[in-house]
């Protein structure tokens, strides 16, 4: 039987990329407006009151607009590169699910101590 924590370097590699490349969407995304479009905002109490003032959106620029696109297409990228790796032949189907969770765990890159205390 396979041990399924022997992950080749290069799909070790790969997923701590993907990891990565999800890590800085959401930090890019959370630095931009919060619509897409240019969008009024509102105030407490006129709708979604959980969410306190909303100030207006001035959308996002066109260069924003491509950087999100880019860092998607590299996700979807990597994500495929990871599912279609040569490794998943080998793995025996019954642990397949197991093996996959694994590798993300194992792959998942180390925070740096700053960064974790600011989250």
């Amino acid at each position: 039987m396979n041990d399924e924590t022997a992950f080749p370097h290069d799909l070790l590699q790969l997923q701590e990329r993907l990891h990565r490349a999800h890590a800085e969407h959401r930090a890019y995304l959370a630095a931009l407006p919060w619509s897409v479009e240019p969008m009024k905002g509102w105030a407490r109490g006129e709708r979604y009151s959980h969410r306190g003032d909303v100030p207006d959106s001035p959308g996002w620029s066109e260069e924003q607009k491509e950087t999100v696109d880019r860092m998607w297409a590299e996700i979807r990228q990597l994500s495929i590169d990871v599912v279609d790796h040569p490794h998943w032949k080998s793995v025996p189907t019954d642990i397949l699910v197991a093996s996959r969770m694994q590798l993300k765990r194992q792959a998942r890159p180390v925070e740096a101590p700053e960064a974790a205390e600011a989250a």
